[in-house]
């Protein structure tokens, strides 16, 4: 019986597993190779962001975040809390640094989702977030914009209830064609 008390919830390994995925999906070496986005902690930070707002996007109903969709932006931003401290961030600035990467959150998912139907501001909004206005975004950002476009339109196909269970699936980045010159 007080074995009981030191399970792990389901729900909990359940949130961590979809929170595991949009990690995985933006970790992948094809964005950092093919995307040109910078291999940097601010470049992860900003494709994890673009991942969870579509995901987060797609567990919300009727204009109300769902249950789990709650559970794993609380998961993103305890990993982010524990990664701030694991950089040697020091307790008293992990709260201001916490503030600045929710600010972020905020401003960047809002700039994508409010772009979603919009290629050229989705462009605009990609390289202005993702590429920090660099010359390699001319190149990149509108590819990543056809990306974007296809795992919103792709998640818009997955059940709701299966990707809060854990199961959601992006399309493969290296697949998306480059745009013609």
């Amino acid at each position: 019986m007080i074995f009981s008390l030191f399970r792990r919830k389901p729900q909990r390994d359940t949130i961590s597993a979809l929170y595991g995925m949009i990690v995985a999906q933006a970790r992948l070496p094809v964005f950092y190779r093919d995307y040109a986005v910078a291999d940097t902690v601010n470049g992860r930070f900003d494709l994890i962001v673009l991942h969870l707002a579509l995901v987060l996007e797609r567990l919300t109903v009727n204009g109300q975040l769902e249950a789990a969709g709650q559970a794993v932006f609380d998961h993103f931003c305890r990993d982010m809390d524990d990664n701030l401290r694991e950089m040697g961030i020091s307790d008293l600035k992990v709260p201001k640094e916490m503030k600045r990467m929710g600010e972020a959150f905020y401003g960047r998912s809002r700039s994508y989702l409010d772009a979603l139907d919009d290629r050229r501001a989705l462009v605009t909004a990609l390289t202005r977030n993702i590429y920090g206005g660099a010359p390699s975004a001319y190149d990149a950002a509108p590819r990543l914009a056809d990306y974007v476009t296809a795992a919103a339109a792709a998640l818009k196909t997955q059940d709701v209830t299966a990707i809060a269970a854990g199961a959601v699936q992006f399309p493969d980045p290296a697949r998306v064609p480059a745009p013609a010159a």
